[in-house]
């Protein structure tokens, strides 16, 4: 249906007529009846259909409508992004203020965990400090050693095999590891040589070499024939080995409460293994050389004594500054025992040291003081280096004196 429709309405000013616009016989009629009459308005023609409601009645009318609609609904259009774009800024808002909540929430429990582990780790690691303090005492190594025996086989005064040996008399066991004397260690005294080697200083080295290298304490010894050795290893029994015994740094009362430690023992109870080693060849000479990792898995099953407790002891170089021969070999052994690993033993850079020189490399002066107190000697310097070898160098001097029956 055409728009155009609204122009052919009549429009209201066509329907109004004027006094002029009415002429001749109509004009003269109307002023006689006017004389005769009182005067009446003028009756207006009939209107024509009424315009409905709403309807534009002008084209003008129309477009402005429109462009009112228009801005009416861009403007509420405008509105409505308006409003969702302030609630979604009151979501981020409200997003952010949560997230930042739970971040501080989240910092708060991280930075107390970190606090109660630290504090944990912190008590653990004193705890450990003090419980290898403790088990390092002369007094704990001393208790500790009662449980060890060295067995040497001796023949024609060299020393053909050592037998490490700890018994347990409570649950009737005795572990062992056999060392071959081509066993390629450190020999206090003498450097890295053949343990066999140690014998010839004397079986106090012997066992200040087994010491060192297991890092558990061995104080006595037992000489025995090679052929009570391999009977023993072949036929996993130390029952009756101590009638072989001929020489022995043990007491009366010890040797009896070792014979019935060993008797007692039943066959299933007896471990005696090799130690494992690789063989290397050196000229005309053979050697083997101790599997560490092996090691120090049976011993950490057998002492108790844990790789981590190994590398917690204290590591010393002894160097000879005097001078007397076998004097830094005779120091190590002191240190030995008192549960200090000597890495080497060697000769100074010269023999007029007056004064023992305890030299800490890595840890505190109370390190070098106990060191001090076992020699009996020294002067404590704190110079820390850069190495991993040792914790403390002592270069003995000519104020040092060895305990009396220490061996050369």
């Amino acid at each position: 249906m055409s728009r155009d429709r609204d122009n052919d309405l009549p429009r209201e000013e066509e329907w109004e007529l004027t006094g002029d616009e009415l002429t001749g016989d109509e004009s003269e009629d109307d002023e006689r009846d006017a004389r005769d009459e009182p005067p009446r308005r003028a009756k207006r023609p009939t209107a024509g259909p009424a315009v409905p409601s709403g309807w534009r009645t002008t084209r003008r009318g129309s477009k402005t409508r429109k462009r009112v609609r228009r801005q009416a609904k861009v403007h509420e259009k405008r509105e409505k992004i308006s409003e969702a774009a302030g609630r979604a800024g009151r979501a981020v808002q409200d997003a952010s203020y949560l997230a930042g909540v739970t971040l501080v929430g989240l910092v708060v429990v991280v930075l107390a965990f970190v606090l109660v582990f630290t504090g944990i780790n912190s008590v653990a690691r004193w705890n450990a400090e003090r419980r290898a303090q403790r088990e390092s005492s002369p007094e704990a190594l001393l208790e500790k050693a009662k449980e060890n025996l060295l067995f040497i086989a001796v023949e024609n005064g060299s020393a053909t095999g050592f037998l490490a040996v700890r018994v347990d008399p409570e649950q009737k066991m005795i572990y062992g590891i056999a060392i071959p004397d081509a066993a390629f260690i450190e020999v206090p005294g003498q450097g890295f040589e053949r343990i066999g080697d140690s014998y010839q200083a004397g079986p106090d080295v012997s066992l200040a070499a087994a010491t060192n290298f297991f890092t558990v304490p061995f104080n006595t010894y037992v000489e025995i024939t090679p052929e009570a050795y391999q009977t023993a290893l072949t036929s996993q029994s130390m029952v009756g080995i101590m009638n072989e015994t001929s020489v022995s740094n043990l007491g009366t009362e010890e040797k009896e409460r070792w014979i019935a430690a060993l008797d007692a023992a039943p066959s299933d109870g007896v471990a005696l293994v090799p130690m494992p080693v690789k063989p290397i060849t050196l000229g005309a000479q053979t050697y083997f050389e101790p599997q560490r990792a092996e090691v120090s898995d049976l011993v950490e099953q057998w002492w108790g004594v844990s790789i981590s407790d190994t590398d917690n002891a204290t590591r010393a170089i002894i160097y000879n500054g005097s001078g007397t021969p076998g004097v830094a070999g005779r120091a190590a052994q002191q240190l030995i025992r008192n549960g200090v690993r000597v890495v080497d033993t060697k000769n100074a850079d010269r023999f007029d040291y007056t004064k023992t020189q305890v030299i800490v490399q890595n840890g505190d002066g109370a390190l070098g003081e106990e060191i001090k107190r076992v020699l009996g000697a020294g002067v404590v310097t704190v110079q820390p280096a850069d190495q991993k070898v040792a914790d403390v160098i002592v270069i003995i001097g000519k104020d040092y004196k060895p305990p009396a029956g220490a061996t050369e």
